[in-house]
């Protein structure tokens, strides 16, 4: 090549270079990096609820493993913010940021689809999944994602700067907060009610292919235009032609009929058939089949024998399975049957219409504990056909106060049924009997008299009038034909034995389960926790050496970050625990929830970045000291909301703890750019450094005090630590700023 051709080239790449800077900066003006980096938030939040929902039903979740799977999530986006600290050495940030953008689209697809039809092929088919099998197969699916996003915005930070200071790091946090807001409501009030999980998925997905396309088309990106078009193509042909929630569902259930499959704000729901039996699963966990009488009958009968000559029965959960339809052997008025989820009524009526076309049966798509507050002296007999106590959903149905709620409910002398699910052999393992002394006792602190009946569970029957273990002789009396329920199986469930185990377990004498201070779902966590051999294995052991040698290297700015990520995901934690106990149920509301926390982290995010030119370090510790006066606060105002009312505590909750949530998210979204203010040390080293702090933070929040501390502490001892944290980071900044 001639050297006048090598100029010519020279010049002809240096006119391209220029030309590129100056559309590199033409999206940046038109708005097209920041609704770029906004996608990246609805991208977020939208994968992570569908990811999160789909190995809760693939692990069989209760909160510890929702814990595991977001302290995880949390964990690799924090490392994923480590692994950008360079990226202001990247020759060419934006293509980078266009690649990464259009895999983000793809990722998730993928990842639900090998969920669901490798999970029983890596574990072995309805077998349970223990506590280090979660860690590992959660964080091996999470990461490829995870690590991109949390990379993406250090790189963002870098990308969309328009000068060298933390004023870009805090837009980033701003938009990225602002994206969440719009996936939050998109989910909660569009999506959830009307596509499948992959139906979810293709939003992001088209939002991040169009975002890539449009940033290589205004950058002359030619080669990864095209890319990222064809890319596209082939998610719509995939689209197009196969249906891929239908193929991975069969795929997950083989040798069954999927008769029908659908989602709702309470979960995933699939029926299927099998030598004319039908399975309700959602969730991955199935709530009955239709062909269990030995359990409908034990259900039943235990209780009503007791007041044979009911008038109105409240069957909470459970009625589908054919409960309701059993107990009109008796002489009933009205079964008033609560189910929390309304898809699981609509599809039983579909398709086994002779399990609720009783007049007698009143079906209500509402939450039991809220139905029972409302309820007011209306029941002689009340069962409680709900799971055990693995997850504070579920805890809040064995506690002082909601046992209380029900005696309210009944008529005088009126009778309570409620099960442990536990197979019962005539042996109790430590931990299980430690379950059943705790709601032993906190039966008694309600009710005068509380009689066990080793079944295939053990029941629980609680009263202030009497009881009678003579099940068999009060059937007879009333001339209630049975199957399974008889004086022959009594007699054979009844044994010295069986009850004598019963008695030493009681012979422990358990704490009071609360609705603040719900030990009994810590008990029942141990107990399922008992059943695997826990190995502690090379990733478990990294992680926490990672962990200790990262917090002890903090200087004191990320430190405060890390303790705004701690307290925003622990006092969320708390909110969202207490409206549950106060409303009475979370699902419908977490959207609006979560989304009032996205809300006020951009609100508080963007007002700071505005007055950072007058912000300093006591600012920081002012914004500390407050967080922690919010937290020492919150335990009041939670206990003051449960003292309205009935009536009043449900609507009062409903407004008090989005504004509460709004709130706390504005004093954390505040303290990321003012941080980013008094750290800086470069765009891309400062966003990184900071992300991971708060990533881990928010990552131990999420884990440590939904899994451990409410259960074993309570939450007012919860709230005051993660004050104490605030106290204590405040501290540190004050003693350096000397």
């Amino acid at each position: 090549m001639s050297k006048a051709c090598c100029v010519a080239a020279w010049l002809s790449a240096d006119k391209m270079r220029q030309r590129a800077a100056r559309l590199l900066r033409r999206p940046t003006r038109a708005g097209f990096l920041p609704a770029a980096v906004a996608c990246l938030g609805v991208s977020a939040f939208l994968t992570q609820v569908t990811l999160m929902r789909e190995l809760l039903g693939a692990l069989a979740g209760n909160e510890l493993v929702l814990g595991i799977v977001l302290g995880n999530w949390m964990l690799l986006a924090g490392l994923g913010a480590a692994l950008g600290r360079n990226v202001g050495r990247l020759r060419a940030p934006l293509a980078v940021l266009i690649v990464a953008q259009a895999l983000l689209a793809a990722l998730p697809l993928a990842q639900v689809f090998l969920l669901r039809t490798l999970r029983d092929a890596v574990f072995v088919r309805g077998a349970e999944i223990g506590v280090t099998d979660t860690v590992i197969s959660s964080f091996v699916l999470l990461a490829p994602y995870c690590l991109l996003l949390g990379y993406l915005l250090t790189l963002a930070s870098q990308v969309l700067a328009k000068r060298e200071d933390a004023a870009g790091i805090g837009r980033v946090y701003f938009l990225d907060n602002l994206g969440s807001v719009l996936g939050g409501v998109l989910f909660s009030f569009l999506l959830v009610e009307r596509l499948s999980h992959f139906g979810i998925l293709y939003v992001p997905a088209a939002l991040n292919l169009a975002a890539a396309g449009l940033l290589a088309a205004l950058a002359g990106r030619w080669r990864m235009l095209a890319g990222v078009t064809a890319l596209a193509a082939a998610a719509i042909g995939v689209a197009a032609v196969w249906d891929l929630d239908a193929v991975s569902t069969a795929i997950r259930y083989p040798g069954q009929q999927v008769v029908d499959r659908g989602h709702s704000p309470y979960g995933n729901l699939v029926v299927t058939r099998a030598a004319g039996q039908y399975r309700f699963l959602e969730n991955g966990i199935e709530l009955f089949s239709t062909d269990n009488r030995e359990r409908v009958e034990e259900t039943v009968h235990y209780a009503m024998a007791q007041r044979p000559h009911a008038r109105r029965v409240l069957l909470v959960s459970g009625g589908i399975s054919g409960t309701a339809r059993e107990i009109l052997k008796y002489p009933v008025e009205a079964v008033d049957d609560v189910e929390l989820d309304p898809r699981v009524i609509e599809v039983a009526r579909r398709l086994l219409p002779e399990r609720l076309d009783d007049p007698r049966i009143h079906v209500f798509p509402t939450d039991g504990r809220l139905h029972v507050k409302r309820s007011r002296g209306q029941y002689e007999v009340v069962i409680l056909d709900v799971p055990d106590p693995s997850t504070s959903q579920i805890d809040r149905f064995y506690t002082r106060e909601f046992f209380a709620e029900v005696r309210r409910a009944m008529l005088p002398g009126g009778v309570m049924s409620i099960a442990l699910a536990h197979e019962y052999e005539g042996y109790l393992s430590p931990e299980m009997a430690r379950v059943l002394a705790t709601l032993h006792r906190t039966l008694r602190a309600v009710f005068a008299n509380v009689l066990l009946i080793p079944g295939g569970k053990i029941y629980l029957l609680a009263s202030d009038g009497e009881l009678t273990g003579d099940v068999a002789g009060r059937l007879e009396a009333a001339g209630i034909p049975t199957r399974w329920v008889n004086r022959a199986y009594l007699a054979a469930m009844l044994t010295p034995g069986r009850t004598a185990g019963l008695q030493r377990a009681l012979a422990a004498d358990g704490p009071v389960n609360r609705d603040f201070s719900p030990i009994l779902y810590y008990y029942q966590l141990r107990y399922w926790m008992s059943q695997f051999r826990f190995r502690f294995g090379l990733l478990e052991g990294a992680l926490l050496v990672l962990l200790a040698a990262y917090l002890v290297r903090l200087r004191p700015v990320p430190t405060a970050v890390f303790a705004t990520g701690f307290a925003a995901s622990a006092l969320e934690v708390v909110l969202l625990f207490g409206f549950q106990i106060l409303y009475g149920s979370v699902y419908r509301q977490m959207g609006l929830i979560v989304t009032m926390f996205m809300l006020g982290l951009g609100i508080g995010s963007l007002g700071m970045t505005r007055a950072l030119p007058r912000r300093g370090r006591a600012s920081l510790v002012w914004l500390l000291a407050a967080l922690a006066l919010y937290a020492a606060c919150l335990p009041l105002a939670l206990v003051g909301l449960g003292r309205l009312g009935a009536e009043m505590t449900p609507a009062a909750s409903e407004v008090a703890v989005p504004l509460l949530t709004l709130l706390l998210a504005v004093l954390v979204g505040m303290a990321f750019p003012l941080a980013a203010k008094l750290d800086f040390q470069g765009i891309a080293a400062t966003a990184s450094r900071l992300y991971t702090a708060d990533y881990v933070g928010a990552c131990l929040g999420a884990l440590l005090v939904s899994t451990l501390l409410i259960p074993l502490l309570g939450v007012a001892t919860v709230c005051l630590l993660t004050a104490g944290l605030a106290i204590w980071s405040a501290g540190l900044l004050t003693v350096t700023s000397r």
